[in-house]
């Protein structure tokens, strides 16, 4: 039976490896900034995130096994470029397991963070992909995403 439901901490075990995993795709397209085996947070920093209203977390469980996540962030812009208060869903981060990808784990995460944005009255939903990530850049355009914007770097 498949379910997606809040982050809970007794998920952290399993949050933390699909978190090395994400860390390894990254390591390998950017080791300059990212270390292999490491993950961008901690079992405490998971405990509070997944207790924070404003960064909602998502699992997708299957027989009471975690297969994949989304991380996501409620961003409020106040008016100052637009004359109205926009809400945004920032997806952080949305993970599925090495030995679950093709089962359409990551649509339906996806689907999901979608549809709660739509509940909580989004404007819009937003993403980063890193550039070499192009699994990751072709799963999100065929998911209907398109650029917004590009952030562009010189390294010193």
């Amino acid at each position: 039976m498949e379910l997606i439901r809040k982050a809970e901490e007794k998920d952290i075990d399993s949050c933390i490896k699909l978190l090395k995993q994400v860390c390894s795709v990254h390591a390998k397209i950017r080791p300059d900034l990212f270390c292999d085996g490491k993950t961008k947070y901690t079992e405490e920093d998971l405990k509070l995130l997944f207790k924070d209203p404003n960064k909602p977390v998502f699992v997708y469980e299957e027989n009471n096994e975690v297969l994949g996540y989304s991380f996501s962030q409620i961003i409020i812009l106040d008016g100052v470029v637009h004359p109205s208060i926009i809400k945004t869903l920032y997806i952080d981060d949305i993970c599925v397991d090495e030995n679950s990808r093709g089962k359409h784990v990551g649509k339906k995460l996806f689907d999901y963070t979608i549809n709660y944005a739509r509940d909580i009255n989004c404007h819009n939903v937003t993403l980063n992909v890193w550039e070499g990530n192009d699994i990751a850049k072709k799963f999100y355009q065929s998911m209907g995403m398109s650029v917004q914007k590009e952030t562009m770097e010189i390294i010193l």
